[in-house]
């Protein structure tokens, strides 16, 4: 357990490989906890999960609180059950980066469209001005 820069306990779980803290919320009788993932470094993941508390709740309820964060932050980071050890389905390969699907195809003849416009005025342009 520590405080960091911002003021906000934090009590890390080397054993579940997990993270919560409270903090001020932004408004008066109230805290923010938050709940995130350690990563294999000893760093700490950005936060997966967070809600807000009253200061009048008691232990049993601040406690349910943390334990209903940490297993959503444990759900999100549980790897998906595939139907044999070492074979995954296509739809469950990471994608690769740069492959945005139907947006990216979208952008790429935005991208093209301006480019061929671009091409044809230089040309009209070339074309008018050396014809005076």
């Amino acid at each position: 357990m520590y405080r960091d820069r911002a003021g906000e306990v934090v009590i890390r779980g080397e054993h579940v490989q997990r993270w919560i803290s409270l903090a001020p919320a932004g408004r008066k009788g109230e805290i923010l906890l938050r709940a995130g993932r350690i990563l294999d470094g000893g760093t700490t993941a950005p936060a997966r999960s967070q809600t807000v508390v009253p200061l009048q709740s008691s232990t049993g309820e601040l406690a349910m609180a943390c334990r209903r964060l940490l297993a959503e932050t444990a759900a999100d980071a549980a790897p998906p059950a595939s139907s044999a050890p070492g074979r995954t389905k296509r739809s469950e390969r990471p994608r690769r980066p740069g492959r945005g699907g139907k947006r990216m195809r979208l952008a790429s003849w935005v991208i093209l469209a301006c480019v061929v416009s671009g091409i044809v005025l230089y040309v009209y342009g070339a074309a008018r001005t050396g014809t005076r």
